[in-house]
């Protein structure tokens, strides 16, 4: 390439040109040749030059999501399994219709044996494998009342019998005042099996039992319910208030819409006895509902 054409794109590019001063050659060599007048330049085209460092790309302006309302917080009685940890799998995390449903429609045609012997041996939940027995009910299979307890606890685990030790004596004695004797009201628990530790019963737990429950229901056809304590009551009205909210007034439970009476636990009355007074009051409207 010439020099000159190549000095003119030096320049157009704004490359310095840097001469190397050779020592052997005198000032007199040297400055001609730099001195010299330059020939007619042919004017370079321009070039486009690379940048040194590529542009930072414009930021795309930030996408504003608006935050997720959440409903408020289902009660502990639809709360759903947890999640798996691993990726979801339709088939394990939630069975068939046929699978939710199979312990109403087979107990739903059971007579009284045929139910106890199906409860005994149930395996639908994990407290099987810390039960001693089932707690399947006594009492009056035709009687007018049915009093309905929580869970089993250790005592009714050996005994295989709802409310015995001293909280069963106090139901004992409640009833009497009323005129009743334990065998002639029926007695059952929202659980056939005692959770470990006498802890409440497991939303699930509570599930798989309800179909016993019911058949239990509708085979006395009771006149009057009385929930016996907080998790009986919850469960029975699908509620998530206190006894102290839901006593003192007549519930109505299922299709047949009967009279429930909700009071307190006899266990809760040995601890807080100032309570029995209240407990009396739902006993007597229990009573006032069976004479109608």
């Amino acid at each position: 390439m010439d020099d000159q054409l190549r000095k003119a794109y030096l320049d157009a590019m704004g490359i310095t040109q840097w001469v190397v001063r050779q020592p052997e050659l005198s000032e007199m060599e040297v400055t001609p040749a730099v001195a010299a007048p330059a020939a007619q330049p042919v004017k370079p085209e321009p070039i486009a030059v690379k940048p040194d460092a590529p542009a930072k790309p414009t930021p795309e302006p930030q996408q504003i999501v608006e935050p997720i309302t959440h409903e408020e917080v289902p009660p502990p009685w639809l709360t759903e399994a947890p999640l798996p940890d691993e990726e979801w799998h339709p088939a394990e995390s939630e069975p068939d219709e046929t699978e939710q449903h199979a312990p109403r429609s087979i107990v739903a045609d059971l007579g009284w044996a045929a139910l106890q012997q199906h409860i005994a041996a149930c395996r639908l939940c994990e407290l099987h494998r810390t039960r001693t027995q089932t707690v399947f009910g006594v009492g009056n299979q035709k009687s007018d009342l049915l009093i309905i307890g929580e869970a089993p606890g250790a005592d009714e685990d050996r005994q295989g019998e709802p409310f015995v030790g001293k909280a069963g004596k106090l139901l004992n004695a409640m009833l009497r005042a009323i005129g009743f004797e334990r065998d002639q009201v029926y007695i059952a628990n929202i659980l056939k099996c005692r959770p470990p530790g006498n802890r409440d019963p497991h939303v699930e737990e509570a599930l798989h039992c309800e179909p016993y429950l019911m058949r239990q229901i509708e085979l006395i056809a009771p006149e009057v319910i009385l929930a016996v304590g907080r998790v009986s009551a919850q469960n029975l009205l699908k509620s998530t208030d206190a006894v102290g909210r839901l006593r003192g007034r007549v519930h109505r439970f299922g299709a047949s819409n009967i009279p429930l009476v909700v009071t307190y636990h006899p266990a809760y009355l040995l601890r807080s006895p100032e309570q029995k007074a209240k407990s009396w009051q739902d006993l007597q409207q229990a009573l006032s509902l069976l004479k109608k």
